[in-house]
């Protein structure tokens, strides 16, 4: 399980930042953003059925907006749901006074989507390297 997400990182992380699993992490992830700043999240839907949505935050002192989740119905991918979903975060972050907007994904092939969305958008990769060790 701890290896899906991304082969390159060693299973001591997974296990650490996803003792009981990565959807039970994902889950009270997006619960957890929802109660506290579910204002900031901007919804898609067809009809009555919710096909998207995008979560934000304001980082006021850096003047940078962060797209913290943007997820799509799976079965509703490719059909510009998530371009409409960020030109919509976009608006609310610059009404709030942003000039930059950051998002971070995985580099592993479930990834891939959304990476291909953030580069459509015009986001250019900025490389991080991240350690880790046990202690």
């Amino acid at each position: 399980m701890f290896g899906l997400l991304e082969p390159n990182v060693p299973a001591f992380v997974y296990r650490t930042f996803y003792p009981r699993g990565w959807t039970e992490r994902q889950r009270a992830d997006i619960a957890q953003f929802l109660d506290v700043e579910g204002e900031r999240a901007k919804v898609a839907v067809d009809g009555d059925v919710i096909i998207g949505w995008i979560g934000i935050r304001l980082h006021l002192q850096d003047r940078m907006g962060e797209i913290y989740i943007l997820a799509v119905d799976p079965d509703r991918q490719r059909q510009g749901i998530a371009n409409f979903l960020m030109k919509a975060a976009h608006a609310a972050m610059r009404s709030a006074g942003m000039v930059i907007v950051m998002v971070e994904t995985g580099n592993d092939p479930g990834h891939a989507p959304s990476r291909a969305a953030y580069e459509a958008q015009g986001f250019e990769r900025w490389p991080v390297a991240r350690y880790f060790k046990p202690i």
